[in-house]
């Protein structure tokens, strides 16, 4: 497993988690974004810089992300293409996007998006909480664990 991070529009709090989350299981951090980004010295974390412009991060993700790997990231068209390639995702608050609710987040973002394209304001996500920063945390450390542990039944030594 290989945590991706959409890191152009992910707070620094839940960064800092991920700082923490890969030096403690040593599982390989990359940060997408095209900006330069400042990040703790680690064998394990790695930044790319891709160029500006309009879902660059989100394409070189979903080029590189493979089935099992885990996406952070709060872009729906983003993790629709990965929950289609059985790809993790994670969002900033903790929320885990799969096949169960990928579609009734599609259908709520399309309809944001058509609102805000006809004028209406809708307002942007409400700031990240410590009770969001610790649902993330929490979801982050279920899902590391299950990708950490062996598999049930395969409890033999080498």
């Amino acid at each position: 497993m290989q945590i991706w991070v959409d890191a152009d529009a992910c707070p620094k709090s839940v960064k800092e988690i991920l700082y923490r989350a890969a030096a403690r299981t040593g599982i390989r951090l990359t940060l997408v974004a095209n900006q330069p980004l400042k990040v703790p010295p680690s064998p394990h974390i790695t930044t790319i810089r891709v160029a500006a412009g309009m879902d660059v991060a989100d394409t070189h993700i979903a080029a590189e992300a493979e089935a099992g790997d885990l996406v952070v990231t709060a872009d729906i068209p983003l993790a629709a293409q990965l929950v289609d390639n059985r790809v993790h995702v994670l969002g900033p608050r903790g929320e885990v996007i799969d096949r169960d609710n990928i579609h009734e987040r599609l259908s709520m973002r399309n309809l944001l998006d058509e609102l805000r394209g006809s004028g209406i304001e809708t307002g942007g996500p409400p700031p990240l909480k410590k009770s969001d920063r610790q649902a993330f945390a929490n979801r982050l450390d279920q899902l590391l664990a299950r990708a950490v542990s062996p598999a049930p039944g395969n409890t033999h030594s080498p």
